[in-house]
């Protein structure tokens, strides 16, 4: 559901939907301090919002990397109470940088428990067609966990699936070109030395170039969309 303003609000029960989980792990992650208070709309009745779907999606990220809930509380202590929607999902994106690939098969019911929803066959030919999942027999799909997320956030957003290809395309070519670029300037390092040294640095590198490619490319998507939309308000004038 959305307000007038366009802007989410949920019930607990949707809420819990929509992340994938329980009212009762919702209200848990609530009384611990891991979600705010939901605002008090009318009767009473407690309205989640987007920054709420966001911290829950980051929650699931971080007990994916196997972080025990003490070290998720000391995680997000240290995040400014005020970060946005957006804000949250970028730190979900660099926190699930740091996992391995993994593909697990699930069945259609399962698959429908994490979305929070049920998916029609047409929006099961749109996750496959972004390279989520693929089919496994007659009720299975082949699922991509660190895509999964993103895939379903992909369906409820006004674009084409041409669109949606096609960026994934480019997203896949300047990524790529990026990473062999920076491969090369870092070889020269490395060169001399040993294996245990190599995979030290490579752990150390790995989530620090992945925040600085999701920082840089959020200000330049920013600011691109920016002349994008003053330009349309230019030529509207």
């Amino acid at each position: 559901m959305t307000t007038d303003a366009g802007e989410m609000s949920l019930t607990v029960d949707e809420l819990a939907a929509r992340a994938g989980v329980t009212v009762r792990t919702v209200r848990f992650y609530g009384s611990k301090g891991l979600l705010p208070p939901p605002v008090i709309g009318p009767r009473r009745v407690g309205r989640y919002g987007a920054g709420h779907v966001a911290r829950l999606a980051l929650i699931e990220e971080l007990q994916r990397q196997g972080m025990t809930l003490a070290a998720i509380e000391r995680y997000l202590g240290q995040l400014p109470s005020d970060l946005s929607a957006h804000d949250l999902a970028i730190h979900r994106a660099v926190v699930a940088s740091w996992a391995p690939d993994a593909v697990e098969t699930v069945s259609r019911a399962e698959l429908e428990r994490r979305a929070g929803r049920v998916l029609a066959d047409e929006e099961l030919e749109r996750l496959g067609a972004s390279g989520v999942l693929v089919a496994d027999g007659e009720d299975g799909f082949r699922v991509d966990s660190g895509l999964l997320r993103l895939g379903l956030e992909l369906l409820d957003v006004p674009l084409s699936q041409g669109t949606i290809l096609a960026a994934r395309e480019v997203l896949m070519e300047h990524s790529r070109a990026a990473a062999r670029e920076l491969a090369r300037l870092f070889r020269g390092e490395v060169a001399e030395r040993d294996t245990r040294d190599v995979r030290d640095l490579s752990a150390h590198i790995h989530p620090l170039v992945v925040q600085a490619l999701l920082t840089t490319f959020q200000r330049s998507l920013r600011e691109e969309l920016s002349e994008l939309l003053s330009g349309e308000g230019s030529g509207g004038g």
